[in-house]
């Protein structure tokens, strides 16, 4: 078959726009990556501290970035950045320097994720039109859920400040009035009635007289006033900062710790105005570090003085979230507790939370291990290893 010169240049040519477009269309899809609602979310955090073309904040402006690092080295800093200058990279300890050796918290974010955030922070923090109406939807229901928590919260106080005081005297008064119509004035013919306010009103105080007697100790929804205003919905929601950077000890030590002033300097030391509070709390924190005087932050969450908890124990070893115990704190402006911390709450997660038993720790339970080779056990929970023991907690 012969083709035409023509009909050969007329299919090269086509040829050629379909590469063109091919190429088009790859480089279109690489500028537009990172401009996406979750590259916005993601980038939440990196505002607490950073801008893009508004000047040094805590850290430094992030406008260029991208063309002042390679991006291999920036996805490692901005996953770890301690864990680099730990390692003696250079460049790494230059940029610690620079911005008054203030440590940025780690994060879980992937390769990818990051390179998204690099993205969008080349396209100057703008989110393409198709993603704007995905974006203003989520933060609709983010703001549903914060305030159906926020609701949750307050029927826990309401729950809380229903007193049974006054039932309980109730009833008394109407044990006195039974007792005394039936012994003295006899008003009431028929015997049976006082009898049976009487029996009612027993009941009703015993069950008053129970439910106070197994309360004691226990502070469940207890929400104390703090000298200094301090939002984890800010804090821990909004910009996402980490438990343990504040709570430094939580996988170390028996106790979680309350962090130093000089840890939140880190912060605001750059950070002097807040959107909700303005200037007055953050100046507490200042005023507090310049005086060098601890802040006396009251404790929410408290054990009797004879329950002994290791909080490394749970969360270290047991691999615990924070929230199993202490609720969705990222949610709450003021801390509440939320779990009553009872003996019986704390025995039901150790019968169904499942112990890590590849910890060498766990090679003196031969018969366990025993067990499970034979396919007599599937998984090792904490009650198999003590957890109902009284002794573990109370010694």
């Amino acid at each position: 078959m012969i083709f035409n010169v023509s009909v050969i240049k007329s299919l090269m040519r086509l040829k050629g726009l379909l590469l063109s477009g091919i190429l088009t269309l790859l480089l279109f899809t690489n500028l537009s990556f990172g401009q996406t609602a979750e590259a916005e979310a993601n980038f939440v955090v990196c505002k607490a501290c950073h801008t893009i073309g508004g000047g040094k904040l805590v850290g430094p402006d992030l406008q260029g970035v991208t063309e002042r690092y390679d991006e291999a080295w920036l996805i490692k800093f901005i996953q770890n950045s301690q864990e680099l200058i730990n390692s003696g990279d250079s460049i790494a300890v230059k940029v610690f320097e620079e911005n008054n050796k203030i440590p940025m918290p780690p994060n879980n974010l992937t390769d990818d994720q990051v390179r998204d955030i690099l993205l969008y922070i080349e396209n100057g923090g703008k989110v393409a039109e198709s993603e704007v109406g995905e974006t203003k939807q989520e933060v609709a229901e983010a703001v549903v859920e914060e305030e159906e928590s926020t609701e949750l919260l307050a029927e826990m106080k309401r729950e809380d400040a229903r007193h049974l005081q006054a039932t309980f005297i109730a009833m008394v008064v109407l044990m006195l009035l039974a007792l005394f119509d039936l012994l003295v004035t006899k008003i009431i013919k028929q015997k049976w009635i006082p009898i049976v306010i009487l029996i009612i009103a027993v009941i009703i105080s015993g069950e008053v007289i129970f439910i106070e007697a197994t309360n004691l100790g226990r502070q469940q929804y207890y929400q104390p006033e703090q000298p200094v205003w301090f939002s984890h919905k800010v804090h821990a929601g909004q910009n996402q900062i980490d438990c343990k950077y504040c709570h430094f000890t939580a996988d170390k030590s028996m106790h979680s710790g309350i962090p130093p002033v000089a840890v939140c300097m880190n912060c605001h030391n750059q950070v002097k105005k807040g959107k909700v509070t303005g200037e007055i709390e953050i100046a507490k924190v200042i005023e507090a570090y310049n005086n060098r005087e601890p802040i006396e932050w009251v404790k929410v969450h408290n054990l009797p003085d004879h329950v002994y908890f290791n909080h490394s124990q749970h969360v270290n070893v047991g691999k615990m979230d924070c929230t199993e115990c202490h609720g969705d704190v990222a949610k709450m402006d003021e801390i509440i507790q939320v779990n009553d911390l009872s003996m019986g709450w704390c025995i039901d997660c150790h019968r169904t939370k499942e112990v890590n038993f590849a910890n060498k720790f766990y090679d003196q339970y031969k018969q366990l291990h025993e067990e499970i080779a034979k396919g007599e056990k599937s998984k090792v929970l904490v009650t198999d290893v003590g957890g109902e023991d009284c002794q573990k907690c109370h010694y």
